[in-house]
């Protein structure tokens, strides 16, 4: 029964990692030539890693209980470094609500969403550079699952991609929506 969670778990890792590079990308375009359209896509997928992120712990908890007989364990470098990453995207949009609406907002996050973006390599390889409680990536490489747990692996993580893809494609077009409304309230 546990075991069925890693078919979410990982896959759910895996899309706020492909968010988060999206408001890397995102970040980085905005402040090269101030693109209103990559700060939307940067916010919209800050969003949506964060609740992939927030998935990510709270299944990788619901799992650890019963195999590893505890909620949570403040020494492993993964649960510490997920959570850490789960905290600097959620300052990122705290951050965008609190600045000014527009460019500070904008740079202010861009800034951000850059520099966060150095906690997901650190949260991915931290099983291979510390001592973890989580298999090594070598062992948990899907490479390495019978064919038929790959088959469903490849299923659910393909699912979970393209449902990220689509919630981020939907937030785009609300913070298009609402870029719109507040220049109309400008005017």
């Amino acid at each position: 029964m546990v075991q069925k969670i890693f078919y979410l778990h990982v896959p759910a890792a895996i899309a706020a990692y492909v968010a988060f590079a999206m408001v890397l990308v995102g970040g980085l375009v905005y402040l090269w030539n101030e693109s209103p359209a990559a700060d939307r896509i940067a916010r919209a997928a800050a969003e949506v890693g964060l609740v992939f992120t927030t998935l990510t712990l709270v299944m990788g908890s619901i799992w650890a209980k019963p195999i590893w007989g505890t909620w949570w364990v403040w020494w492993d470098p993964r649960l510490v470094a997920t959570l850490v990453l789960w905290m600097i995207y959620a300052g990122y949009l705290l951050m965008r609500r609190i600045a000014t609406p527009g460019r500070q907002a904008a740079r202010f996050g861009a800034v951000v969403g850059i520099i966060g973006f150095i906690d997901v390599p650190i949260t991915h390889f931290s099983v291979t550079w510390w001592r973890t409680i989580h298999p090594p990536l070598e062992t948990a490489a899907p490479a390495n699952l019978p064919p038929e747990m790959l088959v469903t692996f490849a299923v659910s993580s393909i699912a979970v991609l393209l449902f990220a893809l689509v919630l981020v494609g939907y937030r785009y077009r609300l913070e298009t929506a609402s870029d719109r409304l507040a220049e109309a309230v400008d005017r």
